[in-house]
C-alpha cells in the first residue's frame, strides 16, 4: 500500500493538511515524517515478514509504550495493525547517531545512563533471549532452504557451552531494546533517546551493552568503558559476559540476514553482505584461542 494511502486512513492523519517526508534507513519497516497542524509523527508502515523475524507487532506497540513511559521512547500516538502501521511521536532536534558517535569514548556513559533508564522502566511484554532466537532462526532457514554461511553449524556445540556458562551467574531480566544500531539511538544535546522497539523483550543487560558493541564493531576498549559505566564499577565477569553475548548478537542476527536475504523483496538492501560481515567476525571469535578464557571469568565472581 502506498504511503498517501495508508496516511488516509489513519484517522489522527486523515483530512488535515499534511507534508511527508520518507526517512532513511529501516530494515524491516518504511518510516515517514508526517508534519500536520497539530504535530509531527513518525508513522512506521511494516515491510517484512514479522513472523519469520521473530517480530511480534502487539508486542512492539506496548514495549514502545513502555519504554515511552519510562523516559527514554518516543510517545505513542496509534497502533492499526489491520493497516501494519504504527504512528509514534517526532522527537524534535535529535541528530541520529553513527559509529563514529559510539566510537567516542566521551558518549559511552551517556549511552549507558540512556540503556539504565530503560532498564529500570516497566517490564515489557515478553522476553527475548538470542540463543532462543537464533534456533527459531535456524529451524526457519533450514526448513525454507535459504542460505546458511559455510561452517555455520560448526560452531553450534560451543554455543551450548556458552549459554552453560553463562547460566552459573545469571542475575535476571530487565526490559531491553536489543536492536541498539546507531540508527536506533538519537541525540537532543542533552540527552539521548532510544528508538524502534521490534526486538524489544526482557533479557539480560549485558546482550543490551554487547549488541551495542557488537552492532557498531566498537574496540574491545569502548566496550570495557561501556560496561563499567553502566555497572558503576569495573566488573570483569560483567564485561565477559558482554563479549560473549555480543558474539551470540552476531552469530544469531546472520541467521536475520539469511532470511531477510531469503524472503523480504520489499526493501532495496544486501541483506547478505550485511549478514556475511557479522559471521566473519563472530567466526573470528569462536576459533579465538582466549574464548575458553572468557567463559571461564563469566562464570566466576571478580
Amino acid at each position: 500500500m502506498a504511503a498517501p494511502e495508508v496516511l488516509d486512513r489513519i484517522p489522527l492523519l486523515s483530512g488535515v493538511p499534511r507534508s511527508v517526508e520518507e526517512l532513511p534507513g529501516g530494515l524491516t519497516n518504511h518510516n515517514y515524517k508526517v508534519t500536520t497542524p497539530s504535530g509531527v509523527y513518525v508513522v512506521r508502515v511494516w515491510a517484512s515478514d514479522g513472523e519469520l523475524l521473530a517480530i511480534d507487532r502487539d508486542a512492539e506497540h506496548a514495549n514502545s509504550i513502555a519504554a515511552a513511559r519510562a523516559g527514554v521512547g518516543a510517545p505513542v500516538h496509534a497502533y492499526l495493525p489491520e493497516l501494519g502501521v504504527l504512528v509514534v511521536g517526532f522527537l524534535p532536534n535529535c541528530r541520529t547517531y553513527t559509529e563514529a558517535d559510539l566510537r567516542d569514548p566521551a558518549n559511552l556513559p551517556r549511552v549507558a545512563r540512556a540503556c539504565r533508564l530503560l532498564h529500570a522502566g516497566p517490564r515489557f511484554v515478553r522476553d527475548f533471549d538470542m540463543f532462543e532466537v537464533q534456533r527459531r532462526y535456524l529451524e526457519i532457514v533450514r526448513e525454507r532452504g535459504f542460505r546458511l554461511p559455510p561452517r555455520y553449524l560448526d560452531f553450534m556445540p560451543t554455543v551450548s557451552q556458552i549459554r552453560k556458562c553463562l547460566a552459573v551467574r545469571d542475575e535476571g531480566t530487565v526490559p531491553c531494546n536489543n536492536d541498539l544500531l546507531p540508527g536506533n539511538i538519537l541525540d537532543d544535546g542533552e540527552r539521548l533517546w532510544l528508538i524502534d522497539y521490534e526486538y524489544a523483550g526482557n533479557n539480560d543487560p549485558c546482550f543490551e551493552l554487547g549488541n551495542i558493541w557488537s552492532e557498531s564493531d566498537l574496540p574491545i576498549e569502548h566496550l570495557e568503558e561501556l560496561v563499567t559505566a553502566y555497572y558503576g564499577r569495573r566488573l570483569r565477569h560483567k564485561i565477559a559476559r558482554a563479549r560473549l553475548l555480543g558474539l551470540m548478537s552476531k552469530y544469531g542476527w546472520t541467521l536475520w540476514a539469511s532470511i531477510q536475504d531469503g524472503a523480504n523483496d520489499t526493501i532495496d538492501f544486501d541483506f547478505w553482505s550485511w549478514g556475511m560481515e557479522k559471521y566473519e567476525r563472530a567466526v573470528a571469535e569462536f576459533t579465538d584461542p582466549g574464548l575458553a578464557r572468557l567463559m571461564d571469568e563469566a562464570a566466576r565472581a571478580d
